[in-house]
């Protein structure tokens, strides 16, 4: 009888599990899509005819590392709201410190991407230039930590 009702737990265990699972499986082509929209929207802004200042151009400053910047940093916002869904259905869960620091965690970095994002700067007409491939790298070392922690979720 006790191993029947510990069979039905692990089994709910299970089923939620991969109910989640599931639902993340289900955003990550979403992601895909958040990243082909910032490209298109990227390139969109990005080519498009603009008054510039003379002297614009800095030498090994290539409108590539703008446009990479501007899809990495848009798929980074997506990677976090996934990984924030993540974390807060844990902390429901387990009422865990350690879940609610990811939470804060998850929330700090987002708003920090939000911040960053080149759409936003580029609202406020703030144009970032002369920094080459330093633009995009700390996008990219944050993209390849985001799916770590999202590939060990989906793991375990």
């Amino acid at each position: 009888m006790e191993n029947n009702m510990s069979n039905n737990s692990n089994s709910s265990n299970s089923s939620s599990d991969s109910g989640l699972k599931f639902k993340v499986g289900l955003l990550l082509p979403i992601l895909i899509l958040v990243g082909l929209f910032a490209a298109f929207l990227a390139a969109s802004i990005l080519y498009s005819p603009v008054q510039r200042p003379p002297n614009y151009f800095t030498p090994y400053d290539f409108e590539f590392f703008y446009f990479a910047h501007a899809i990495i940093s848009t798929v980074n916002i997506a990677l976090l709201v996934v990984l924030l869904v993540i974390f807060i259905s844990v902390y429901r869960k387990t009422k865990s410190e350690f879940s609610f620091g990811l939470i804060v965690f998850g929330f700090a970095f987002l708003l920090k991407d939000i911040v960053a994002s080149p759409f936003i700067t580029g609202i406020f007409s703030f144009v970032a230039s002369g920094l080459g491939p330093f633009i995009v790298l700390p996008d990219i070392f944050e993209f390849a930590a985001l799916s770590v922690l999202l590939y060990m979720y989906l793991k375990y």
